[in-house]
């Protein structure tokens, strides 16, 4: 199993913090250009999906790790927010389980965190 970025596993962590479910890594190098990981977590509801991704966003801040663009913010069904080297995507689950990133993915190495 491959090491996992630091900045991944801070990330997880905050969002582990305020009780996501289901927070996977997929390790995309050598898979995908566009970035090294997908960091995948579930909210139970549209406040708290907004929640896992605002604390993911403040804490890494803290830590001088700054997002370049967020989506979804004001919904609360999936939130992405794009670090470059690596994306945050914090689901309800009805859009996690419609577009099943890890199945789209299913190359990539997956890292469970509890």
């Amino acid at each position: 199993m491959s090491a996992i970025g630091q900045d991944v596993r801070r990330a997880a962590e905050f969002a582990l913090e305020r009780k996501a479910a289901d927070v996977v890594a997929l390790d995309l190098r050598g898979i995908s250009s566009a970035t090294d990981y997908f960091l995948l977590a579930t909210g139970q509801s549209d406040v708290q999906v907004k929640a896992i991704a605002n604390h993911v966003i403040g804490e890494l801040k803290k830590e001088g790790i700054r997002p370049v663009h967020i989506e979804g913010l004001q919904g609360g069904r999936w939130v992405l927010v794009d670090y470059i080297e690596f994306v945050v995507h914090v689901f309800h689950p009805a859009p996690r389980e419609f577009y099943q990133l890890e199945v789209l993915w299913g190359d990539a190495t997956m890292h469970e965190f509890e």
